[in-house]
């Protein structure tokens, strides 16, 4: 959303030094890009920049981006029954089936992943994620399409996607990541070393970051419309607006605001074996150029 209101508000024009953006059809491809050196600064979630700091990239996270930002849908169905009878539920299912529930979310150890994980394990404390429910890998973008034609039971989504599939009766909402790890990170400002050192650069870049988040709280459906504009592929300026409205769309800056719970998801993509252990705090983050300007 920050890029969204940065690209279209002209925050960008504001940073001493030229700015070339560039969109990604996924999350590997962007890291990467990253990792090659191909982009300097990138926007996505947080595992990604643990597992570049864990394999040797010299980088911090500037700023973080968003938190709260999944919502956990499922057919009305699986809904009805996990309100009735709690996490039992997954249990009854697949006596009921004859097979677990069917979840659709990105790779192992992506953020959705993650907490999808946090709370099957931690939240729920059903056991390991794998024997209790049968996950597949599917796109966001894909994921309204996969589970209105009914080849998954349930999926971890962010918005837009989320309220696309709230608009149909058939599909309602199991849990909100922020009842499940409070104040999680999703998403993430991550920059290369040249950027780091290059201190007007650094400042500036979280300095409009910083804007652009205000921006978007002071004027929602302003960002809204700046976000549809840039998403396209099928997102109206209505539909941004609802989604703007959803407790998954939760934007900040300040880095330090999402240490803790870092550390917490850093243990779990640890464990799915994308990194060798949890990415130490000072390794992970580059906090000097936002408190720079909160001075």
């Amino acid at each position: 959303m920050q890029h969204y209101v940065m690209e279209r508000e002209g925050y960008y024009e504001d940073i001493p030094a030229e700015v070339a953006i560039e969109r990604f059809k996924s999350g590997p491809s962007v890291v990467k890009a990253f990792a090659s050196g191909e982009v300097d600064v990138a926007l996505f979630g947080i595992t990604p920049a643990m597992v570049l700091a864990d394999k040797g990239t010299d980088a911090g996270i500037l700023a973080a981006n968003s938190r709260n930002g999944f919502k956990i849908m499922g057919a009305t169905e699986l809904v009805d029954r996990y309100e009735q009878e709690g996490k039992a539920a997954f249990e009854h299912f697949e006596q009921e089936r004859g097979r677990k529930v069917r979840f659709g979310a990105p790779p192992d150890g992506s953020v959705p992943d993650i907490v999808l994980r946090y709370w099957i394990q931690e939240d729920l404390d059903l056991g390991e994620m794998e024997s209790v429910i049968a996950k597949s890998k599917v796109p966001p973008a894909k994921a309204v399409q996969t589970i209105q034609s009914g080849d998954i039971d349930a999926t971890i989504i962010q918005e837009p996607f989320a309220t696309i599939i709230s608009q149909n009766d058939n599909f309602g909402e199991l849990a909100w990541s922020g009842n499940i790890l409070e104040n999680h990170p999703v998403t993430v400002l991550f920059a290369n070393r040249k950027i780091l050192d290059d201190t007007e650069v650094s400042q500036s870049l979280a300095e409009q970051h910083t804007a652009a988040t205000e921006f978007t709280t002071g004027s929602p459906d302003r960002a809204a419309a700046h976000a549809a504009s840039v998403i396209g592929s099928g997102v109206s300026e209505d539909l941004a607006k609802a989604a703007m409205e959803s407790k998954a769309s939760d934007f900040l800056s300040d880095p330090h605001a999402i240490t803790d719970q870092a550390t917490t998801m850093g243990e779990f993509v640890a464990n799915v074996g994308n990194i060798e252990k949890p990415v130490a705090t000072e390794n992970l983050f580059a906090f000097d150029p936002y408190d720079t300007i909160q001075e």
